[in-house]
């Protein structure tokens, strides 16, 4: 039995092109401007005419009883991971950073092929980030950031990366935060 209910069938958008390998065991979505790649564990039913993918719980390779018990799992999770593809592939993804202190300054520099974010966050030195390759990074103001990219896992990392260079403090409040965060303020000593 293929156990395949309603949440296990994924309508495909139009303006995305499917290619489903059953001798590789992979799926590839493609877009005009990008292109995603998924291994499978599970078998797929594809129906073309309808532009529709169904997720079976029937294993691509022999499993032990073991890992029988674990198909339901593996079945959600190819779920869930179709499709965060598909909204990779249509969408982009965006973290919005506000530097938060006196001083607190960043800037986007082009040197050779290079961008490069220059930080000033109240060290003695001057923090410099290169800016990896399919991500684009706009400063509309000296301190706030603006990261944009296909992968949200990645624009996420990117940001959780240059957010500990100076992670907000509870006292005051100062560093470096997401736009929808809000710091809860610690109280100080009192004399």
């Amino acid at each position: 039995m293929n156990y395949i209910t309603k949440r296990h069938i994924i309508k495909i958008p139009t303006d995305i092109s499917v290619y489903y390998c059953i001798t590789n065991h992979i799926v590839i979505f493609e877009n005009s401007f990008i292109r995603k790649v998924l291994r499978l564990k599970t078998r797929l039913i594809f129906e073309n005419d309808k532009k529709i993918l169904k997720i079976t719980r029937e294993s691509l390779s022999s499993i032990s009883n073991n890992e029988k018990k674990k198909l339901k799992a593996i079945q959600a999770t190819q779920v869930a991971l179709i499709k965060q593809m598909l909204l990779e592939t249509s969408l982009f993804s965006c973290k919005k950073l506000n530097l938060i202190g006196v001083g607190f300054r960043v800037s986007v520099l082009n040197v050779l092929d290079f961008n490069l974010l220059y930080f000033k966050l109240g060290y003695s030195h001057a923090i410099y980030f290169k800016v990896p390759k399919g991500l684009k990074v706009f400063c509309l103001k000296s301190n706030k950031l603006f990261i944009i990219g296909n992968s949200y896992l990645f624009v996420t990392q990117i940001a959780a990366l240059i957010r500990s260079y100076k992670a907000p403090e509870p006292y005051k409040g100062k560093g470096i935060l997401y736009a929808s965060e809000k710091v809860v303020l610690k109280e100080g000593k009192k004399v």
